[in-house]
């Protein structure tokens, strides 16, 4: 395998328990640079938990998680974070009352002088904020204004700004859209194709298949903690997507049920019989 097709994180086979609780079970994953990876799943389908182990923050019970080929062992976020891999959750991390550029550093902002003596440089956060946001196509209209002032798409891509410029090659998105209107989802959807444009590996977690079609390039869809579709964009299409989404084979007998049950009562014929037609 050449290094151009070594994935830039991979699971294989992972497990995932919590006392007799099983919250993923076999579970095979590959990010690519310059690819959208969808992972989508109902509520309970292993989604966050798959996440966590992804962001360093819980180990596999079982399998391996592999970064650009070599197995790692992760034991808190920061370590996933040094090797590239940056979490957004639906929370952000962000802090309403602050302005944008303090949020573009949050948790790595830049100092000058020495020691005690030390103290934060502004003027060089507040303008490196402002170009590197334009620069990835995101012009605010006060690098100054208070996050709280943003709409929720625009704190979104702020927030996958910020994991960008601290030296993320791949990007976790937590549910980016779930809580977002049309406008505003497309705002964030576009931003996704970006990274992907840039290079980066992208984990696209979603319940909405919707929005995993517009942008997804491989799609891993969970149900009760195992994978129940593993497929490229090009071998399924919105159709098939939504319906594995809503439940697949379990829709399909649902719906065979229902159907039996609602079935019109037969028609009484003039001598007070059934009419069978």
């Amino acid at each position: 395998m050449t290094d151009q097709d070594t994935p830039l994180l991979e699971l294989r086979g992972v497990h995932r328990r919590f006392g007799h609780i099983r919250a993923l079970t076999g579970v095979d994953l590959r990010v690519r640079a310059g690819r959208v990876t969808c992972v989508l799943g109902d509520n309970g389908a292993g989604k966050s938990t798959l996440i966590k182990i992804l962001a360093g923050l819980y180990a596999p019970t079982e399998g391996e998680y592999l970064v650009d080929g070599a197995p790692v062992a992760f034991t808190s976020p920061r370590q996933a974070l040094d090797r590239g891999i940056a979490t957004v959750y639906q929370d952000l991390a962000l802090v309403p009352l602050m302005p944008v550029w303090r949020n573009f550093f949050l948790g790595s902002e830049i100092r000058r002088g020495w020691g005690p003596l030390s103290r934060l440089d502004v003027a060089r956060m507040r303008s490196l904020a402002d170009s590197e946001l334009r620069e990835m196509g995101i012009a605010l209209p006060d690098i100054d204004a208070p996050v709280g002032h943003l709409s929720g798409g625009q704190r979104q891509v702020l927030a996958i700004a910020r994991a960008v410029h601290l030296g993320a090659r791949v990007l976790i998105l937590d549910e980016p859209t779930a809580a977002l209107g049309v406008r505003q989802s497309g705002v964030v959807l576009r931003y996704v194709d970006a990274a992907r444009d840039a290079g980066l590996g992208v984990v696209f977690v979603t319940h909405n298949p919707h929005h995993a079609h517009l942008v997804g390039d491989h799609f891993t869809v969970l149900t009760l903690g195992g994978v129940d579709v593993d497929a490229p964009r090009e071998r399924l299409s919105p159709e098939a997507l939504t319906h594995h989404m809503a439940g697949g084979a379990e829709l399909d007998a649902l719906e065979h049920e229902l159907r039996r049950d609602q079935a019109p009562p037969a028609r009484p014929s003039p001598d007070g019989s059934p009419d069978p037609g």
